[in-house]
């Protein structure tokens, strides 16, 4: 579908929780034929009980998260760009810090952030990243859809302090591309338009900074 090869060599597709990013990280990476790194979450044993019961199970599932993002980008990093490959990912690992943000407080937060900050530098970022930023009620609305009995206790609100989370990071970063897309209406899963509209958007990417687009259909 795509007559142009992938311009960065890492790209990171972002979102909030039901924003469709590991569609996209997966479709994009079928079209370009790369290597791929998606989230494991399915099996963390903490994140039922977390919605359940946030305040007592919030630490050891960030820190199991962390464990486990760090492991998995290290891993699949060493793979692919050893091999002179392509690398398309649904998280950055910034994400363990963002809803840390959220979910931790005093001593817990602090001594995350301690760890986290230990072992970030041994990663690569990403040269090219992009944030489908949709409105809470649209994020809310694609959780029910898929209906994962875990996610159902999720809140507007909560989804809303994430996402501010998100935006404050986005404007922080400055050594590589960031593209948010304002995305509650695109839909590159049943619709080509839309995903075209996306390679577009990567074909013609190419500077540092950020770029804010609102998707028109």
């Amino acid at each position: 579908m795509n007559e142009n090869p992938l311009k960065h060599p890492y790209l990171v597709i972002e979102g909030n929780i039901g924003a469709g990013k590991t569609s996209l990280a997966t479709i994009l990476s079928r079209i370009f034929n790369t290597n791929l790194v998606l989230e494991s979450f399915a099996e963390n044993t903490f994140l039922p009980q977390f919605y359940k019961e946030p305040e007592r199970f919030a630490f050891p599932l960030e820190m199991s998260f962390l464990a486990e993002r760090y492991g998995q980008i290290h891993r699949e990093q060493q793979i692919a760009f050893s091999a002179g490959q392509k690398l398309i990912g649904d998280y950055i690992f910034e994400k363990s810090l963002l809803f840390a943000s959220v979910n931790l407080k005093g001593d817990e937060l602090d001594l995350f952030t301690r760890f986290f900050r230990m072992i970030e530098g041994g990663l690569k970022q990403p040269d090219l990243l992009v944030y489908l930023h949709k409105s809470s009620g649209k994020l809310l609305e694609n959780i029910r859809k898929r209906g994962r009995p875990y996610e159902q206790e999720i809140t507007e609100d909560y989804l809303d302090k994430i996402s501010h989370r998100y935006l404050d990071h986005l404007k922080t970063i400055d050594n590589h591309s960031v593209i948010i897309i304002d995305s509650d209406n695109l839909d590159f899963v049943n619709d080509s338009s839309h995903l075209r509209f996306i390679l577009d958007v990567l074909s013609n990417e190419s500077n540092k900074g950020t770029k804010h687009i609102t998707f028109r259909p």
